[in-house]
């Protein structure tokens, strides 16, 4: 478990920084963006994984990392949101921003910790394939829970959601740092 958590924190590592790099050029301005249009954002970043991982040809110069990336913090963006509420202007400095970007991954992250415990850390023998696919299942979930209003009868809400999408984005950016 303790590489586990080592390779984790390096891939947020990533994620953050990139996130920092994004709101030093663009402030907060993904605040005004309701949870269906990240959601919408996500489902894109999934979709072109897949194509990358089925298509010979590849037309962008961007691999499947950066997509991952992408899927990670318009997650964190989105749990923020859930969190905060929808903004009419930007309202986050970097730092507010990066503080709540922390607080949102220590839940995930120990979120996955208490699952990989119960699991067995099955998500190594899973191919990135399965986990993309996962992901595309959850934003599927979401959004079917963003037809209906938010509300479940018995399912998890629109966080976990996001949190496990997060936690399969990690997964696979770990299996491509190992191939």
């Amino acid at each position: 478990m303790q590489d586990t958590s080592k390779q984790y924190n390096a891939v947020i590592d990533t994620c953050k920084s990139l996130f920092k790099k994004k709101m030093t050029d663009y402030g907060s301005a993904w605040r005004i963006l309701r949870l269906p249009s990240l959601t919408d954002q996500i489902f894109i970043k999934a979709q072109r994984i897949r194509g990358l991982q089925e298509n010979d040809v590849q037309k962008v110069d961007e691999g499947q990392e950066s997509e991952f990336i992408g899927i990670i913090n318009y997650c964190i963006m989105a749990l923020i949101q859930i969190e905060k509420g929808v903004v009419d202007q930007p309202d986050l400095s970097t730092d507010e921003a990066v503080d709540l970007y922390e607080k949102h991954i220590a839940i995930t992250k120990k979120l996955m910790e208490d699952k990989n415990h119960d699991y067995g850390e099955a998500w190594r023998d899973m191919r990135v394939s399965s986990l993309t696919d996962l992901i595309l299942q959850k934003l599927l979930r979401v959004k079917q829970i963003e037809d209906n209003a938010g509300k479940t009868l018995v399912s998890e809400g629109i966080d976990a959601n996001y949190q496990d999408m997060i936690n399969y984005a990690v997964f696979a950016m770990i299996h491509l740092k190992e191939e």
